[in-house]
């Protein structure tokens, strides 16, 4: 396609020298269209699958963010209000009824398999020998959960953000290489000739910039946030460990 306007391009320059007059402004601007559209249309199909890719890359990146900002936002607020009524003074024995019912924060579930373990860990003679260290794996194990979901899909961002300029650049050269080969085959460098093949190439690289750019922002962003979520679980599950180690210490009355 780009071929056939690039053709009719130099025809139009052509019959323009020949007959000054026989070019109306609807024809000159008709062949000279660099809408994005027209562009699109105009460009071969290698660039047009670049295209594609990027916008469906940024259209799936705009998603992720999204989501993943609305989440950690939910998130936050369902961890404050959790630890809120951990440290309420009420026993931990009320609110692991309570929350076992419905866990809806990463919080209220390392909550439940560290309090889990604990409460299956007495027998009729009391505590059983390692108690302590039963209860810190049961909640590694569930903190490393909630953390491989919070953190899901941001290694998405980083890949558009770091592959999407290189993918664009791709289109971009290979563009100017059919741009080039017009002029090759038609003999004619006017720039009637070469202009929109170079900007058909050039719109892969804006695309490519166009994915990238908010990818690598959100991704710094949100990947910040969600070391803060992660590390709350962290420090939640030693501030817990740190209670029941004290309450071994004074007999492991519940």
């Amino acid at each position: 396609m780009d071929q056939i306007g690039a053709v009719s391009l130099a025809a139009l320059a052509a019959a323009q020298v020949a007959d000054p007059g026989a070019l109306t402004a609807p024809q000159v601007a008709e062949a000279a269209d660099f809408s994005v559209t027209t562009m699109f249309l105009r460009a071969t199909t290698v660039v047009q699958i670049v295209m594609i890719l990027l916008v469906v890359a940024s259209f799936w990146s705009w998603a992720i963010i999204i989501e993943k900002a609305l989440g950690f936002r939910r998130l936050a607020a369902l961890g404050r209000e959790f630890e809120a009524s951990f440290w309420s003074g009420n026993p931990l024995e009320d609110l692991y009824e309570r929350v076992r019912r419905s866990p809806s924060a990463p919080l209220e579930r390392v909550f439940l398999a560290g309090m889990g373990e604990w409460q299956r860990s007495f027998s009729g003679d009391g505590l059983i020998p390692g108690t302590l260290s039963r209860v810190d794996r049961a909640m590694t194990v569930a903190t490393a959960r909630e953390s491989a979901a919070i953190t899901a899909r941001l290694p998405f961002l980083a890949t558009v953000g770091s592959v999407s300029p290189f993918v664009g650049l791709f289109g971009t050269v290979w563009g100017i290489k059919h741009a080039f080969e017009s002029i090759a085959m038609q003999q004619n460098t006017n720039l009637a000739v070469v202009a929109p093949g170079i900007a058909e190439a050039l719109l892969a690289t804006a695309l490519g910039l166009l994915a990238a750019i908010p990818a690598v922002v959100a991704y710094n962003r949100l990947g910040s946030i969600a070391e803060e979520l992660t590390g709350s679980l962290e420090n939640f599950a030693d501030e817990f460990t740190t209670i029941l180690s004290r309450e071994i210490e004074r007999g492991g009355a519940r």
